[in-house]
């Protein structure tokens, strides 16, 4: 087969993006995928591609657990929210916590809230082509705060179900957590200005 721009020479390879036939003189390797000139300059001229999401779509379906984040493209956060709002429901319908199952219930309720909060939060940020917003902190040095919430739930579960863990103790002291992540975010906030 002949090159498609010079007739006389025979052609080494074909276009990635066109499928154009192209001699050694026309071909443009980038890592280690030919294109011709016209399909190279076409795609870097191309601006960056940025999520068309719409935000108001994104935040009615993040009312529904998981589905915000999966029309966002997030499919790991999706099945995290959907784990998250499934425990707080079994958490709620457990007798063995005693007076907290009125806060797993509050808890139940009002994370769909956040969820279509971090759904449309995201939609924007991928509609002006930024990354996406972290769950409580953003910024470099951001840690993972759902994986650490997944972890900390999972172990104080296990210790009560090996009885290690007074649940009415927990029942007492659970606002110290709430403090202490209220005072950490603070410093973390402070610490980045």
């Amino acid at each position: 087969m002949k090159c498609a721009v010079h007739a006389e020479v025979e052609a080494t390879g074909y276009c990635r993006n066109c499928g154009k036939a192209m001699c050694p003189a026309c071909t443009r390797e980038v890592k280690g995928a030919l294109y011709c000139e016209e399909c190279l300059a076409g795609l870097v001229a191309s601006p960056a591609k940025t999520g068309m999401g719409n935000p108001s779509a994104a935040l009615v379906l993040g009312f529904i657990p998981g589905l915000g984040a999966v029309y966002n493209g997030e499919y790991t956060k999706a099945l995290v929210h959907l784990v998250i709002w499934g425990g707080l429901f079994a958490l709620g319908m457990s007798s063995r916590i005693g007076d907290l199952d009125v806060l797993a219930w509050i808890a139940f309720g009002l994370f769909p809230l956040y969820m279509a909060i971090d759904s449309y939060r995201t939609a924007v940020a991928r509609r002006h082509g930024e990354a996406a917003p972290g769950m409580l902190m953003e910024g470099p040095g951001a840690r993972p705060v759902g994986g650490i919430v997944l972890i900390g739930l999972g172990v104080l579960f296990l210790l009560g179900e090996f009885g290690w863990l007074d649940w009415e103790w927990v029942g007492r002291f659970w606002p110290v957590a709430l403090i202490v992540l209220g005072v950490w975010i603070i410093y973390k906030q402070r610490g980045s200005n």
